[in-house]
């Protein structure tokens, strides 16, 4: 038991390293917990390991994957590693063919938590890792998919200073001004109460405020891998500038603007994680507008409101309905810009029918993967908005009113 309590403790430190919270409490928690639970059946084993060290959804394929990995042998990486650097493929199994986390292969590549070695180990290899370490401009290009964990957490870090000037717009509210275009009576009458009079005529002009923003999130199994980096750049924007609402959508809507309010960005996740219920599950995006349409259009879409919509566009139920509730969304908003994370593929084509029915009904169509497209998102958001350069959106659409 003693053995297998020090490869309980490397493998918590390997979590660790791979970005999930773990401890030293929870670490001692899973000894105790493997003591009292056996080890008569692996998935007895797996169970218990996972009641301990996963607390969210998305935390749950590292933790599938590292178990596979590491308890068949906590060696296995480093000498495969030897072969395939940089990129790591652990053998398939017939049901499950899954490509490794680049933040596992992080992890567990040798001096990150490595495990005491015996004196019957083999010496210590030397791993050239000159191309493991990426430049601030690699990763600016690398698809956030594809990212080892330092590499999140730099990208996270830059994603946290950024800001998205969104361009004011006049309200129906008026400001005084000394040159407006409009009498202000009320202060002009107010003026005149006093002793020495009325002097010159109060002005007033129409108030400039950016508009509302709103950000609907597909958090749904196929956004998995993109849904941190997408909460993290929601948490940056909601704390940069006032009237942001955030909302994200899988089997159904949660409003998450409150949660990401709170400065500490741990925090804010963790209360938009309780409060979500539908992490990683299917996608019903016609139902999720639906709900958004009726119950939060007409509160938070006014005065010109911008919306970003981030999914991938695969709807379970066929686009059902999904046509119409773009439609209405669109109408509804000044401007509408989709961000896929597909739309990386040079190749990429709107095929699905989830796609066909919402390409009609937006204003852009952009790509959304990396540091590098965030960048270009901010860019187009505080320009003035034209369909003129996407000629690939053009032509989809005139594909489609032919079929």
């Amino acid at each position: 038991m003693d053995k297998l309590a020090t490869n309980i403790v490397h493998f918590g430190r390997t979590l660790r390293a791979a970005g999930l919270p773990v401890g030293p409490g929870q670490i001692l928690r899973a000894v105790e917990a493997v003591e009292t639970a056996g080890l008569k059946k692996r998935d007895d084993f797996y169970w218990t390991l996972h009641s301990v060290f996963v607390n969210r959804r998305d935390q749950r394929e590292i933790f599938d994957q590292a178990f596979h990995v590491y308890w068949r042998n906590p060696r296995l990486l480093e000498k495969m590693m030897e072969m395939l650097l940089p990129q790591v493929s652990v053998p398939e199994d017939a049901e499950k063919k899954k490509e490794l986390s680049r933040r596992l292969q992080d992890a567990l590549s040798p001096g990150k938590g490595e495990a005491p070695k015996g004196e019957d180990e083999p010496p210590e290899i030397e791993l050239e890792a000159t191309f493991t370490v990426s430049d601030r401009e690699v990763l600016q290009h690398r698809d956030f998919e594809q990212m080892t964990q330092a590499e999140i957490d730099e990208a996270l870090r830059a994603i946290a200073h950024m800001r998205l000037p969104v361009p004011e717009r006049k309200t129906r509210r008026h400001e005084p001004a000394r040159r407006g275009a409009r009498v202000d009576f009320r202060a002009s009458l107010r003026r005149a109460l006093r002793p020495e009079g009325l002097i010159e005529l109060r002005k007033r002009k129409p108030r400039r405020r950016p508009p509302p923003l709103v950000i609907l999130c597909d958090i749904s199994g196929s956004m998995a891998r993109y849904t941190r980096m997408f909460l993290h750049f929601m948490h940056a924007i909601t704390n940069d500038r006032d009237r942001v609402f955030c909302f994200t959508f899988g089997t159904r809507l949660s409003n998450v603007t409150r949660a990401l309010r709170y400065r500490d960005v741990d925090i804010a996740l963790a209360k938009a994680s309780q409060q979500v219920e539908d992490w990683s599950g299917g996608t019903r995006i016609g139902q999720a507008l639906h709900e958004f349409n009726n119950k939060w259009s007409r509160r938070v879409l006014s005065q010109g409101a911008v919306v970003l919509l981030i999914t991938d566009g695969l709807d379970r139920e066929g686009a059902a309905g999904l046509a119409e509730e773009m439609e209405r969304l669109h109408k509804s908003c000044s401007r509408l810009i989709w961000l896929n994370p597909l739309l990386r593929y040079g190749a990429y084509e709107p095929k699905s029918q989830g796609n066909k029915a919402m390409l009609p009904h937006v204003d852009e169509f952009r790509p959304v993967h990396n540091l590098e497209s965030l960048a270009g998102l901010i860019a187009a958001i505080d320009s003035h908005p034209s369909l003129a350069g996407d000629r690939r959106l053009m032509n989809w659409r005139t594909e489609l009113r032919k079929e």
